[in-house]
């Protein structure tokens, strides 16, 4: 199906803004050069504007790519300005940001990793 994203087995999102005149091509060759990842993987990568209020998606469907458009109208996306170049985020990260929240909650449940409490 065209664009199926919960297909993907990784997030990714570019912290900082990209220039959204970029298509395709141009969000590989970042991808690949300046991220050091494969844009072949089953991976959804993700880029924003200077303003925030437009989104690219970048999607390898297996026999081409998918690129999605988002253009909000009267707000922005909370996107992560830090000095990070690209950062997975989860599927729960993933619906904040598309509904307008910050990936980084600082009052939301954590997964608790049960294994660092046990001494080897």
């Amino acid at each position: 199906m065209l664009g199926d994203l919960s297909k993907a087995d990784k997030i990714y999102i570019a912290c900082g803004y990209t220039d959204m005149r970029k298509s395709i091509d141009g969000l590989t060759a970042l991808v690949q050069q300046n991220f050091q990842l494969n844009p072949f993987q089953n991976s959804l990568f993700l880029f924003c504007g200077r303003r925030h209020d437009r989104l690219k998606a970048l999607y390898w469907e297996g026999d081409g790519f998918v690129l999605l458009y988002k253009r909000l109208e009267k707000s922005k996306f909370q996107w992560p300005k830090s000095a990070e170049a690209v950062r997975g985020i989860t599927r729960q990260e993933f619906r904040w940001l598309m509904e307008g929240l910050s990936i980084d909650q600082p009052k939301a449940v954590k997964k608790w990793d049960s294994t660092a409490c046990f001494l080897v």
